[in-house]
């Protein structure tokens, strides 16, 4: 059952890298090209994100001072309101102490001026009396009960003073309060509205936190991505060395081969050659019957081809040539796009494409030297392809698809 589960998971992957090519290792220099431009493409990403985190973490910064000063404003007015506050409770303590003397004195002259009532409601008319048989004369008699009267009087006006005394001192007392309220409640707000700002302050430095930790996330995936595309560029300049090194090792072979045997050509190959080969070293890709061009550099439409095609009636199934010494780079087998196609490196910094092969037709293998007229596969119309015909491309620089160039230059 194991073994199995592990054939069935096996087929399963080698279709995925049918399919998707992209999940294989990338060993090709095109491959790893194409790898590092997509690298290059996340870098530029990673750092667009990394910009747009960044502002917003110095937005939020901003949002987070503002807010600090707001809550410094609204604790120095609750300083001051706890100021007030004091100052307040110092006026209605000195009101309540006059209040209390005010009474004091309210109750000592109400005290007094009971005690001269009662006396002199007790006495009655003989006060007078005593009075007038008291005094020396009728000018005595008249001081006297005038002085008695005033003190009465006095007293009573007095008493009428301080009773005003103390109502005033307590509707003062009241306004105070009731200040003292108002500074109480105003204090209590402005705690509140404190207390809200300082969570939201927590909240926005929590959020800082976390783009922090982004910005430190995205750093890292920059250095990682800059990292691979170091390892990258190792990795082409191995594969070029690898594949120069194999030409020229094929190329020093060669020539012995020809000094040894001067009669025999050094570009024949397996497959016997189908032409003469052009100033440039190339022959035909396709037998000489089939090399007639059928869509050239550009389509009809006039949009970028970036290759020819052979396509004559009949061509499907014939075979495909190197068009020049070289090593493979590259012998995939794909469901869309170039379908079955081969990338061979040549000297001289070139690199020619066969594309939409027949099915199950490569014969060669990556990382083999072919030679000039060797078939490496059959025409067919694997896929992105309308009919069988044979997709040639000739690359510069790179090899990548961005250094297609003219082909019909190079051919004869």
């Amino acid at each position: 059952m194991k073994n199995v589960l592990k054939n069935v998971i096996g087929v399963v992957v080698i279709g995925l890298m049918l399919i998707y090519p992209n999940l294989a290792l990338a060993e090709t220099e095109s491959e790893l090209k194409n790898q590092q431009n997509a690298n290059n493409e996340k870098i530029e990403e990673a750092q667009d994100k990394k910009e747009e985190v960044t502002a917003e973490k110095n937005q939020t910064i901003d949002e987070v001072n503002k807010i600090s000063d707001q809550i410094t404003d609204y604790q120095s007015q609750i300083n001051s309101l706890d100021a007030q506050i004091d100052e307040t409770n110092k006026k209605i303590e000195e009101q309540t102490q006059k209040l209390q003397e005010a009474e004091e004195q309210y109750n000592q002259q109400q005290d007094t001026l009971n005690t001269r009532i009662v006396a002199l409601y007790e006495a009655g008319e003989t006060s007078y009396l005593d009075v007038l048989l008291s005094s020396d004369s009728v000018t005595d008699f008249i001081s006297n009960y005038y002085l008695v009267s005033e003190i009465a009087e006095c007293d009573l006006e007095l008493l009428d003073q301080i009773n005003n005394q103390k109502i005033e001192i307590e509707n003062t007392k009241k306004e105070i309060e009731g200040t003292k309220q108002q500074l109480a409640t105003a204090k209590a707000d402005k705690e509140r509205v404190s207390q809200e700002l300082q969570a939201k302050k927590d909240e926005k430095n929590t959020y800082v936190a976390q783009l922090s930790q982004e910005e430190q996330d995205i750093e890292a995936q920059i250095a990682e991505l800059q990292q691979a595309n170091v390892q990258i560029d190792k990795d082409i300049a191995a594969a070029r060395e690898a594949a120069r090194k194999k030409l020229e090792e094929e190329q020093k072979k060669q020539n012995q081969n020809n000094s040894s045997n001067s009669g025999n050509s050094g570009s024949s190959s397996s497959g016997g050659g189908t032409s003469s080969a052009s100033s440039a070293g190339f022959i035909y890709p396709v037998p000489s019957g089939y090399a007639k061009i059928t869509t050239q550099l550009y389509y009809s439409n006039g949009s970028y081809h970036g290759a020819v095609d052979f396509g004559m009636g009949g061509i499907s199934g014939q075979p495909v040539y190197a068009v020049a010494d070289g090593v493979v780079i590259t012998a995939k087998a794909l469901n869309t796009s170039y379908g079955n196609y081969i990338i061979i490196m040549h000297r001289d910094g070139l690199y020619t494409l066969y594309a939409h092969g027949q099915a199950g037709s490569i014969a060669v293998s990556q990382g083999q030297y072919v030679k000039q007229g060797q078939q490496i596969m059959r025409v067919g119309s694997t896929g992105n392809s309308s009919g069988p015909h044979l997709h040639f491309e000739v690359r510069t620089g790179n090899g990548l698809y961005s250094d297609r160039v003219d082909p019909r230059p190079y051919l004869p």
